[in-house]
C-alpha cells in the first residue's frame, strides 16, 4: 500500500491536523504574456538594420558586378565588387577615413557619360591638366611613357584610331559624335589636354575596351567610387561566355545530376578570387 505524503510543515490549526485536510490557498493567476510584446523590439531591430544598410550603401560601400571583359585580367566577367564611395565624398573626416583623392592608376566605378543610368569600371590613366597620347597602344603622359604593368595587349587587327590616339585623320564608327567634335578643341601638338575636374580612363584589356578614347572624359561628379575587394566571382561558360550555372534550383539540380554535387559546387564560382583585393 502506498503511504500518503507527509507534509514537512503541518498546519498549526488542530482541527485541520486531525481531519488531515490541508487548506487550499488562492494563488493569483500568472500574468498573461501577450505575443505582441516581442513584435515591437523585433521591428525596431529590423528598422535599425535597414537604416544602417541604407547608410552604408549610400555613403560608404556598395556592391557592383562586372558585366564585360574590358578590365581583364584585373577584373573578370562575373566578379562582384565592394566599392568604396568615400573617394567621392569631399570633406570626409580625416581621422576616420583618409582624405579622398583620385590617383593615376586607380580603378574607378562611374556613371557612363553617354548613358548615366549605366555604370562602368575603368582605370584612371590621366588626371586634370595632363597631356595624353597613345603611340602603338602605349600611353604617354606629358610626353613620358607611362608604366602600366596591369595593361594587356591581346592580338587584334591594327586600329590606327585606337592605338595612336588622338587621331584626327580618321575616326571609328564606335566614337561618340559629341566627343569627336569636342576632342578637336583639346588637341595641341598631337596631345589631348585633360580639363579640370575630369579624368581620362582606359580598360586594362587595352585592345578590347571602349573607354575615354571613344566617348570622352569622366567628370569627377560622375565617379561613384573605387573597388576594394572581389567578394564573389561566378564562373563563366566556355561556350557562350555567360555564367556557367543558372541561378534557379532546376539548373543546379541538373548540374548535380551530371557532375555530382561536389563538382557542381566547384564549377559554380571562382573560389580563388573570393576576397581578392582589387589593384
Amino acid at each position: 500500500m502506498t503511504q500518503p505524503a507527509i507534509d514537512s510543515n503541518p498546519p498549526s490549526d488542530p482541527d485541520t491536523a486531525v481531519s488531515g485536510v490541508v487548506p487550499t490557498t488562492s494563488v493569483p493567476n500568472p500574468p498573461l504574456h501577450h505575443s505582441n510584446e516581442g513584435i515591437l523590439p523585433a521591428i525596431q531591430s529590423l528598422l535599425a538594420i535597414m537604416v544602417t544598410a541604407i547608410f552604408i550603401i549610400t555613403f560608404v560601400i556598395q556592391p557592383f558586378r562586372i558585366p564585360s571583359g574590358s578590365m581583364e585580367p584585373s577584373l573578370l566577367v562575373g566578379d562582384f565588387l565592394l566599392v568604396n564611395k568615400q573617394i567621392t565624398t569631399p570633406g570626409v573626416s580625416s581621422w576616420i577615413f583618409p582624405t579622398p583623392r583620385i590617383h593615376r592608376g586607380d580603378i574607378v566605378v562611374f556613371h557612363y557619360p553617354v548613358n548615366p543610368a549605366m555604370h562602368l569600371v575603368k582605370r584612371v590613366v590621366g588626371l586634370p591638366g595632363d597631356r595624353i597620347k597613345l603611340r602603338d597602344g602605349r600611353v604617354y603622359v606629358d610626353d613620358q611613357p607611362l608604366s602600366e604593368p596591369y595593361a594587356v595587349y591581346r592580338p587584334s587587327a591594327p586600329d590606327g584610331y585606337r592605338d595612336n590616339f588622338p587621331r584626327l585623320q580618321s575616326t571609328d564608327p564606335d566614337v561618340d559624335s559629341r566627343w569627336w567634335i569636342k576632342m578637336h578643341t583639346l588637341i595641341h601638338d598631337g596631345e589631348l589636354t585633360i580639363p579640370p575636374d575630369n579624368f581620362f580612363v582606359l580598360g586594362d584589356n587595352r585592345n578590347d575596351s571602349e573607354d575615354s578614347r571613344y566617348w570622352g572624359f569622366v567628370p569627377r561628379a560622375a565617379i561613384v567610387g573605387e573597388p576594394l575587394v572581389v567578394y564573389f566571382s561566378l564562373q563563366q561558360s566556355d561556350a557562350s561566355g555567360a555564367i556557367a550555372i543558372a541561378r534557379s534550383s532546376n539548373a543546379m539540380a541538373l548540374y548535380r545530376s551530371r557532375t555530382g554535387a561536389v563538382d557542381a559546387l566547384a564549377d559554380f564560382a571562382r573560389w580563388d578570387r573570393t576576397l581578392k583585393i582589387v589593384r
